[in-house]
Parts: C-alpha cells; sequence; structure tokens
C-alpha cells in the first residue's frame, strides 16, 4: 500500500458555489436604497469604503510586499480633486470617477521615485507624500485651505437621490476594484507578486520584472484609494486637510487587514466588517476608541498572527475565491 497520492487543484466544489453566491450577493445589494433607509443606506456606504480601502492596502502589502503609511495621500488627493473638478464647471459624480483616475495618473510618476526604497524606507517615502499633499492642498484658498470645504454641487440632488447615487456609484467602484483584484492575482502577474513578496532577490533572479511589476499593483491601489476618497466626501460632504489626509486613514487599514487576514483575498472584507461594527458600536468613545483598536490589532497579532480569515483558511481549508493553488491528498489509495 503506497500513500495516497496528491493533486494541485484552486476550484473546489465549496469555493465554486461560495463565489456564485458572493456575486449573487452583489447583485443584490443594488437594492439597498430601495428597500431599506437612508441612514442604513448611509451605513452601509461606509462599509463598502472600509472594504475598498482595506482590499487595496492588502494589495500593496499582502501581495506586493509595498507596507505603505501614506495611502491617505491618495484618499485626500481623490477628494480634493471631485472639489476642483466641480469647481470647473464638471458634474460632481463624473468627477468623482475622473479624480480616481486622476490619482491612477499621478501615481505613474511618483512610483519612479518610491518604488526605488524598500522596507521601511517605501513606508516613511509615502508618509513624506502624504504630509506635502495636504500642506499643498491646505494653502490653496479656492479649496478651503486649511478651514476645509463641502461639495456644495450635490445640493442640485434631494437627500435621498443624493444618498442613492452615492451608495450606488461607490458599490459599483468597490465592485470594479475588487473584480480587478481578483481577475490580475489569478494570472501571472499575481503568481509573480507573491513570489515578489516572499523573496525579491530570489523571484528577480528567475527573470520576474520586480518594480514594473510593483509599479501595476501601486498605480491600482493608488486609484482604488482615490476612488474611496472621492465616495468618502459624497458620503460625508465636508473634508478638511488634516483629516483627509491624516494617518488615522493608515491604521484602519493596518487595522482591517490584519484582523482579516494579510495575503488573503477574502480577509480584508472580514476585517472592514468587523471595524465597521466597532465603528458603530464605541467610535463615540474618543481616545479610547482608537486605544482599543490597537489594543485588538496588537491581540490578534499575538493570539491569531494569520487574522480570522487566515485562520480559518489554514485549519480548514475554507476559500470563498481563490486566487492561488493549493497542494491537496487524495483521500484514495493506492495499491501496489
Amino acid at each position: 500500500m503506497t500513500a495516497a497520492p496528491y493533486t494541485v487543484e484552486r476550484w473546489s466544489r465549496l469555493s465554486i458555489s461560495l463565489t456564485g453566491s458572493a456575486w449573487v450577493l452583489a447583485a443584490g445589494l443594488v437594492f439597498v436604497p430601495i428597500v431599506l433607509s437612508a441612514n442604513t443606506t448611509q451605513k452601509m456606504t461606509s462599509l463598502l469604503i472600509l472594504i475598498l480601502l482595506a482590499v487595496m492596502w492588502n494589495a500593496l502589502a499582502g501581495y506586493g510586499g509595498l507596507v505603505s503609511v501614506g495611502q491617505q495621500a491618495f484618499i485626500g488627493l481623490g477628494a480634493y480633486g471631485t472639489v476642483w473638478l466641480t469647481n470647473h464647471n464638471m458634474k460632481p459624480y463624473q468627477a468623482m470617477i475622473v479624480a480616481a483616475l486622476f490619482c491612477c495618473a499621478l501615481a505613474v510618476p511618483l512610483s519612479f521615485v518610491v518604488l526605488r526604497f524598500r522596507g521601511a524606507a517605501f513606508a516613511i517615502g509615502m508618509w513624506v507624500v502624504a504630509e506635502v499633499a495636504g500642506i499643498f492642498v491646505s494653502l490653496d484658498q479656492s479649496l478651503g485651505a486649511g478651514t476645509g470645504t463641502s461639495l456644495i454641487e450635490l445640493n442640485y440632488y434631494t437627500p435621498n437621490q443624493r444618498q442613492e447615487y452615492t451608495y450606488w456609484l461607490t458599490l459599483g467602484m468597490a465592485v470594479f476594484f475588487l473584480g480587478l483584484l481578483f481577475v490580475l492575482l489569478r494570472s501571472r502577474l499575481g503568481a509573480s507578486l507573491q513570489a515578489i513578496r516572499d523573496d525579491e532577490e530570489a523571484a528577480a533572479s528567475l527573470g520576474v520584472r520586480v518594480v514594473a511589476n510593483k509599479r501595476i499593483l501601486f498605480v491600482i491601489a493608488a486609484a482604488g484609494c482615490g476612488a474611496a476618497g472621492a465616495m468618502t466626501l459624497a458620503n460625508t460632504l465636508f473634508i478638511e486637510p488634516t483629516s483627509i489626509f491624516g494617518v488615522d486613514w493608515t491604521a484602519y487599514m493596518i487595522f482591517m487587514v490584519l484582523v482579516g487576514g494579510l495575503g488573503t483575498f477574502e480577509g480584508p472584507i472580514v476585517g472592514a466588517l468587523v471595524l465597521f461594527a466597532i465603528q458603530n458600536q464605541w467610535a463615540d468613545n474618543g481616545v479610547w476608541y482608537l486605544v482599543g483598536l490597537g489594543a485588538a490589532a496588537v491581540l490578534f497579532a499575538l493570539l491569531m498572527p494569520r487574522g480570522i480569515w487566515g485562520t480559518l483558511e489554514e485549519k480548514f481549508g475554507f476559500r470563498v475565491m481563490p486566487v492561488g493553488y493549493r497542494l491537496r491528498r487524495l483521500r484514495e489509495t493506492v495499491r501496489s
């Protein structure tokens, strides 16, 4: 009697059915503004923004090995870019899409500078970029300078219309970037990105275009964070530089990814759900709320280092939308 053979697989019957259910759920979310209240719709918009941010940060750190503490640069630029475009006679929701594309375009030349750095140097470099962007915006009187500004052009819509359109555009943004990342990670490029994350020198020795592949991921994450910033403005109606360019955004993204599971596709979504629940229960507790978030992140790092979803995946092989392959032992035995 020989040992049972192994097989390499990506999809299983369970993951196929769960992926189908996930897309059905995404389609069902379209009807949220129709069947639920305006307050619930606004909260769901906030949740979708958190999911988008978590997924984008996980794409950088979890699959590209790029730990950034400055993604708030693109969040702020997406929001203020929307204001600037509407001030120049562009329709608000069109401006939100263009602002996200602007962040994408800006990330291309910026990547030629920041991707020269590695590890802590890259993280600090991105933080500097965010601080510089915030300073420049605060000096622009047409954008409200340091006192902030609001998107008054949205007053052309009724409150219900504004909430519905904002929700639908946020849902569309989230589904688009999740789908784009899913396709990318299942491609040859996705495999090379994970190889770069695990051992950059080894990947380069095998012919992987390390910097070029990182650049693609960096640009996508910039566009996603820019979209999240634009939708945050539409959801809250008011922004000011110290908050929209604040490092708190990075703290939230790191928390969601650590709690959900770094380097997993589903983990950031789980982490976003956890943070959303915590915010709705304890966000009014001021500084103690932030202390609690930090303590929870530390506990997860010590007791559950792979996060909620990473632990489930490790113990039970539970995957909803698999982006990689795994080695599975067949149940049948082979007789000699």
